[in-house]
Protein backbone atom coordinates (compact mmCIF):
# COMPACT_ATOMS: atom_id res chain seq x y z
CA UNK A 1 0.00 0.00 0.00
CA UNK A 2 1.20 3.49 -0.75
CA UNK A 3 1.43 6.27 1.75
CA UNK A 4 -1.05 9.10 1.50
CA UNK A 5 -0.06 12.39 -0.13
CA UNK A 6 1.51 14.90 2.22
CA UNK A 7 -1.28 16.72 4.06
CA UNK A 8 -1.48 20.48 4.33
CA UNK A 9 -0.83 20.03 8.02
CA UNK A 10 0.86 17.32 10.04
CA UNK A 11 -1.59 15.06 11.81
CA UNK A 12 -0.48 14.36 15.37
CA UNK A 13 -2.01 11.60 17.46
CA UNK A 14 -0.95 11.11 21.08
CA UNK A 15 1.94 13.51 20.55
CA UNK A 16 3.37 11.66 17.53
CA UNK A 17 3.05 12.43 13.82
CA UNK A 18 0.75 10.04 12.00
CA UNK A 19 2.78 7.42 10.08
CA UNK A 20 2.88 8.22 6.34
CA UNK A 21 1.96 4.65 5.46
CA UNK A 22 -1.51 5.03 7.00
CA UNK A 23 -3.86 6.02 4.20
CA UNK A 24 -7.37 5.38 2.91
CA UNK A 25 -6.28 2.15 1.20
CA UNK A 26 -5.03 0.75 4.50
CA UNK A 27 -8.23 1.78 6.27
CA UNK A 28 -10.23 0.06 3.52
CA UNK A 29 -8.19 -3.13 3.93
CA UNK A 30 -8.62 -3.11 7.72
CA UNK A 31 -12.36 -2.46 7.65
CA UNK A 32 -13.09 -5.09 5.01
CA UNK A 33 -10.67 -7.64 6.49
CA UNK A 34 -12.11 -7.16 9.96
CA UNK A 35 -15.77 -7.39 8.99
CA UNK A 36 -15.11 -10.42 6.78
CA UNK A 37 -13.88 -12.12 9.95
CA UNK A 38 -16.74 -10.79 12.07
CA UNK A 39 -19.37 -12.17 9.70
CA UNK A 40 -17.81 -15.66 9.95
CA UNK A 41 -17.32 -15.58 13.71
CA UNK A 42 -19.64 -17.93 15.66
CA UNK A 43 -20.06 -15.47 18.55
CA UNK A 44 -20.25 -12.13 16.74
CA UNK A 45 -21.59 -13.15 13.33
CA UNK A 46 -25.15 -13.78 14.56
CA UNK A 47 -25.27 -10.42 16.36
CA UNK A 48 -24.15 -8.53 13.27
CA UNK A 49 -26.48 -10.60 11.05
CA UNK A 50 -29.35 -9.62 13.35
CA UNK A 51 -28.45 -5.94 13.22
CA UNK A 52 -27.41 -5.50 9.57
CA UNK A 53 -29.46 -6.87 6.68
CA UNK A 54 -27.40 -8.52 3.90
CA UNK A 55 -28.17 -5.73 1.44
CA UNK A 56 -27.07 -3.12 4.00
CA UNK A 57 -23.51 -4.41 4.40
CA UNK A 58 -22.03 -2.17 1.67
CA UNK A 59 -23.52 0.88 3.42
CA UNK A 60 -22.21 -0.29 6.80
CA UNK A 61 -18.71 -0.90 5.43
CA UNK A 62 -18.63 2.54 3.81
CA UNK A 63 -19.74 4.10 7.11
CA UNK A 64 -17.00 2.22 8.98
CA UNK A 65 -14.38 3.36 6.45
CA UNK A 66 -15.59 6.93 6.99
CA UNK A 67 -15.48 6.46 10.77
CA UNK A 68 -11.89 5.20 10.80
CA UNK A 69 -10.83 7.83 8.27
CA UNK A 70 -12.23 10.54 10.53
CA UNK A 71 -10.76 8.92 13.64
CA UNK A 72 -7.21 8.42 12.37
CA UNK A 73 -6.76 10.65 9.32
CA UNK A 74 -8.87 13.48 10.75
CA UNK A 75 -11.08 13.67 7.67
CA UNK A 76 -14.59 15.02 8.04
CA UNK A 77 -16.31 12.21 6.18
CA UNK A 78 -18.04 10.53 9.12
CA UNK A 79 -21.38 11.91 10.13
CA UNK A 80 -23.11 9.79 12.65
CA UNK A 81 -23.43 8.61 16.17
CA UNK A 82 -21.87 5.19 16.65
CA UNK A 83 -23.23 4.49 20.13
CA UNK A 84 -27.05 4.30 19.63
CA UNK A 85 -27.01 1.22 17.36
CA UNK A 86 -24.95 -0.61 19.98
CA UNK A 87 -27.30 0.43 22.79
CA UNK A 88 -30.13 -1.17 20.81
CA UNK A 89 -28.56 -4.65 20.98
CA UNK A 90 -29.77 -6.18 24.27
CA UNK A 91 -27.53 -9.26 24.05
CA UNK A 92 -24.31 -7.24 23.78
CA UNK A 93 -22.08 -8.23 26.71
CA UNK A 94 -18.45 -8.16 27.86
CA UNK A 95 -17.61 -11.38 25.99
CA UNK A 96 -18.70 -9.77 22.71
CA UNK A 97 -16.42 -6.77 23.24
CA UNK A 98 -13.50 -9.03 24.13
CA UNK A 99 -14.04 -11.10 20.99
CA UNK A 100 -14.47 -7.94 18.88
CA UNK A 101 -11.18 -6.59 20.20
CA UNK A 102 -9.40 -9.92 19.69
CA UNK A 103 -10.50 -10.09 16.05
CA UNK A 104 -9.70 -6.43 15.51
CA UNK A 105 -6.23 -6.85 16.96
CA UNK A 106 -5.55 -9.88 14.76
CA UNK A 107 -6.71 -7.94 11.70
CA UNK A 108 -4.62 -4.82 12.29
CA UNK A 109 -1.54 -6.83 13.25
CA UNK A 110 -1.92 -8.87 10.06
CA UNK A 111 -2.49 -5.90 7.72
CA UNK A 112 -0.60 -2.96 9.21
CA UNK A 113 2.93 -2.09 10.26
CA UNK A 114 3.29 -2.20 14.05
CA UNK A 115 3.04 1.55 14.64
CA UNK A 116 -0.21 1.74 12.64
CA UNK A 117 -1.63 -1.42 14.25
CA UNK A 118 -0.94 0.23 17.63
CA UNK A 119 -2.88 3.36 16.61
CA UNK A 120 -5.86 1.34 15.45
CA UNK A 121 -5.85 -0.88 18.53
CA UNK A 122 -5.46 2.03 20.93
CA UNK A 123 -8.53 3.71 19.44
CA UNK A 124 -10.49 0.43 19.43
CA UNK A 125 -9.72 -0.17 23.12
CA UNK A 126 -10.87 3.36 24.00
CA UNK A 127 -14.03 3.01 21.93
CA UNK A 128 -14.86 -0.37 23.46
CA UNK A 129 -14.46 1.02 26.98
CA UNK A 130 -16.60 4.04 26.20
CA UNK A 131 -19.33 1.84 24.70
CA UNK A 132 -19.21 -0.59 27.63
CA UNK A 133 -19.61 2.30 30.09
CA UNK A 134 -22.55 3.72 28.14
CA UNK A 135 -24.23 0.32 27.85
CA UNK A 136 -23.87 -0.33 31.58
CA UNK A 137 -25.28 3.12 32.37
CA UNK A 138 -28.20 2.71 29.95
CA UNK A 139 -29.07 -0.66 31.52
CA UNK A 140 -28.98 0.73 35.03
CA UNK A 141 -25.86 -1.26 35.88
CA UNK A 142 -22.95 0.00 37.97
CA UNK A 143 -20.74 1.67 35.38
CA UNK A 144 -18.06 2.16 38.05
CA UNK A 145 -17.55 -1.61 37.94
CA UNK A 146 -16.63 -1.46 34.24
CA UNK A 147 -12.87 -1.54 33.89
CA UNK A 148 -10.97 -1.08 30.63
CA UNK A 149 -10.03 -4.17 28.65
CA UNK A 150 -6.25 -4.11 28.31
CA UNK A 151 -4.11 -5.14 25.36
CA UNK A 152 -2.77 -7.97 27.49
CA UNK A 153 -6.28 -9.32 28.08
CA UNK A 154 -6.90 -9.91 24.37
CA UNK A 155 -4.86 -12.23 22.22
Amino acid sequence: MRGRPAPDRTIVIDGKPLPEVLDEAMIHAVVHGFYDGIRKDPLLGPIFDGAIAPEEWPVHLAKMRDFWSATLLRTDRYEGRPLPPHLAIPELEEQHFRRWLTLFRATVERLCPPEVADLFLDRALRIAHSFRLAIAFSRGEDSMAVTPISREAIS
